[in-house]
Parts: structure tokens; C-alpha cells; sequence
């Protein structure tokens, strides 16, 4: 006679929970009772595969980098122009109940990389995606985030809100970012936004790569990135200054007033972005003015659009370190100043906290391994 208690325990092995608010973890409640028994795993995992990355046309290098990071392959995605320039994306694998993440920078030719990123979106949610997710570690249009009263009678545009809505249209349920320009735009989605920060990489890097930072200062170009310098001070232990700056119109910087001292000291610009670098370049003329004994300038977001490299090649800097949320491969050819901190740990380890239900907030003040 078999025994009666040994069949209940097996029955209850096989017990699937029938409701769940998540789907993901439902998907993983189920997963973890099949893989009680040992003669079914090849076939769970050969059904149940509940996570896909795909990668846009603006940054194959990180997403390669995130998935390697993951131990798992990319998706199979294919995207092409029409004659008349219209994106087709299509989606060669399915996608049915899985947590798929597209990772898509705001790069290179920016409005047709987010019209792709809108596609694809789309196209992962009505093939019946469980939940999809945007990587975008350079956010477009962030800079474009209130009403500007240097701007004719404030007639400007909040673009960073109408791009917030067109992603949340589109079907994104969640967004993934980096140092958005101001931290305020998560408020203009209605989804969820794990907004990660460059710092802990950025600290690592200043450890790592200049001997004499503890006699350096942190220096914000402009009072608006005040709060990321003070925080960057206080965790290396140095002092911070701040440079007053009034822009006459976009890209133009007017004049400079240097808040702090710099004397005797090795001066570390810190920013979320540059662009044509005039502010840094001019920012780093006026510590060398001031007494610094070398000037770094670290961003998160090297743009680095019209006359960028040449400036920089002909500055006073000892180097201009960026992040790779943005291709820097061509801009390091041009250029032997800049230097790259890779973040695609990050992004990787952000990937795989969300899709397990794991707390992000681990990301903001340390750099995974």
C-alpha cells in the first residue's frame, strides 16, 4: 500500500497558486513549486522563461554589456526604415507573459531613436508582455522641463511632460533613468521611475584615478547642481564651490562669478551633462584663474555636439571623465582627454532587483560588483 501521508506531500508539491496582484511573482510562486521536482526542471525553464532585454539602435554596447552582465542573450529585434523614413520594428521572439526591458538611450539622432523606443514599446505590449520597461540612461528632452521666463513671455514648452506622457501612451509600465536633469520629472509620470544616480561610480573613479584627491574641492558650474556637489563633497570628506553663471541665450554663457576657494587645490567640476561645453571650459578657465592646480571635470551625460571636442582638446583640464550612458567611442578617438566610467553594472544590477521585486535604493549610494 502506498503511503497516504507521502501522496498528500507530493500532491501538495504540485499545488499552483491560482491568484497573485503580480503576475511576475505568480509566474515565480509557480516556477518555485514546479522546481520541487527534480525530473521537470529542464522543462520549466524551457517554458518559463519570464525575462527578455532588447536593445534599441542608440546604444547596442551597453545593452550587450547589461545582458552579459545578467548572463543572458539579448532579444532578436529587427528595425528598419521605410523609403519614406517611417521606423518598422519588429520583435523576432515571443514575448507572451514575459518582464521585458528595452534599453534605449537618448542619443545620437534623439527624435527618431524615441519614436523607435515608442514602437517598440508598443509593440512588446500588445504582443501580450506581461510588463515592459524602458532603459533609458540619458533621458531626451529633460532639459525641457518647466517654462523658462528668459523665453518670450513663457510660450516655451514643457517637453520633458509631453515625452513622459508618450511613453506612458505608448505602454511603458515602468522607466529606468540616470541622473535625470532635474530629479523633479519623475513627478511627470503616472508610472513608476527608479531614477539612479552616477555618484557612487563617480566616487570610486576619484578614489581610483587621482592620488591627491583629498586635497581637491567639488565645484558645480551652476547653483542648480549645488545639491550634487555638496553630496559628493561630504561623502569624499574636501570642501565645494559653486560658479554663478548667467546664459544670455541657449549655449551662451554670459559671465561667471566663483563662489569658494579654490587656491593650492586640484579642482573637480561635477555635472549632469555637457553639451558644446562652453560653461565647463569656461568654468575651468576661471579656477585656473582662482589658484586651482588642476582642473577635472566629471559628467554623467557627454553629449559633446558642435564645436565640444575641439574646446575641450584646447581647455586646461587634466581630463573630462563621462559615463557610458551615451556612445563615447568616437568622442575618446577624438579626443585623449575624456575618459569613460562604465555603469552598466548598474543597470544590469537595477534590471535584476526590479524584475526579483528587490529594493533599487541599494544602487544610490554603492556600486555592484
Amino acid at each position: 500500500m502506498p503511503d497516504t501521508n507521502s501522496l498528500k506531500s507530493d500532491q501538495n508539491d504540485c499545488v499552483m497558486p491560482v491568484r497573485s496582484a503580480n503576475p511576475i511573482r505568480a509566474r515565480s510562486l509557480i516556477r518555485d513549486n514546479l522546481e520541487k521536482q527534480a525530473g521537470c526542471l529542464n522543462l520549466i525553464h524551457s517554458r518559463m522563461p519570464n525575462i527578455k532585454v532588447f536593445s534599441g539602435t542608440s546604444h547596442p554596447d551597453l545593452a550587450q554589456r547589461i545582458v552579459d552582465r545578467l548572463g543572458i542573450d539579448l532579444g532578436k529585434v529587427v528595425t528598419k526604415k521605410f523609403s519614406n523614413l517611417e521606423t518598422c520594428v519588429e520583435i523576432g521572439e515571443s514575448v507572451r507573459g514575459e518582464d521585458v526591458y528595452i534599453v534605449q538611450s537618448g542619443s545620437g539622432e534623439i527624435n527618431d531613436n524615441l519614436m523607435e523606443l515608442l514602437i517598440m514599446i508598443n509593440a512588446c505590449k500588445i504582443a501580450s508582455a506581461s510588463r515592459v520597461t524602458a532603459v533609458i540612461p540619458c533621458f531626451p528632452y529633460a532639459r525641457q522641463d518647466k517654462k523658462d521666463k528668459a523665453h518670450a513671455q513663457s510660450r516655451a514648452p514643457i517637453s520633458a511632460k509631453l515625452v513622459a506622457n508618450m511613453l506612458s501612451v505608448a505602454g511603458a509600465d515602468h522607466i529606468i533613468t540616470m541622473d535625470l536633469h532635474a530629479s523633479q520629472i519623475q513627478g511627470f509620470f503616472d508610472i513608476p521611475v527608479d531614477n539612479l544616480y552616477a555618484e557612487p561610480a563617480v566616487l570610486k573613479w576619484i578614489k581610483e584615478n587621482i592620488p591627491e584627491w583629498k586635497n581637491s574641492i567639488i565645484v558645480s558650474p551652476d547653483a542648480g547642481g549645488a545639491k550634487r556637489v555638496t553630496s559628493i563633497a561630504d561623502r569624499l570628506n574636501v570642501e565645494f564651490a559653486l560658479i554663478h553663471k548667467e546664459r544670455k541665450k541657449a549655449n551662451e554663457v554670459a559671465s561667471m562669478v566663483l563662489v569658494g576657494d579654490v587656491k593650492d587645490k586640484i579642482a573637480i567640476l561635477v555635472d549632469d551633462m555637457a553639451d558644446t561645453c562652453g560653461t565647463i571650459v569656461h568654468a575651468a578657465d576661471r579656477l585656473v584663474e582662482a589658484g586651482a592646480t588642476k582642473v577635472y571635470a566629471i559628467l554623467t551625460h557627454g553629449i559633446f555636439s558642435g564645436p565640444a571636442i575641439s574646446r575641450i582638446n584646447n581647455a586646461c583640464f587634466e581630463a573630462v571623465v563621462v559615463t557610458n550612458t551615451i556612445p563615447q567611442d568616437g568622442h575618446m578617438r577624438d579626443c585623449p582627454k575624456i575618459q569613460c566610467i562604465d555603469v552598466s553594472m548598474m543597470f544590469a544590477e537595477a534590471v535584476r532587483r526590479t524584475h526579483n521585486g528587490e529594493s533599487v535604493s541599494y544602487l544610490f549610494s554603492n556600486v555592484p560588483y
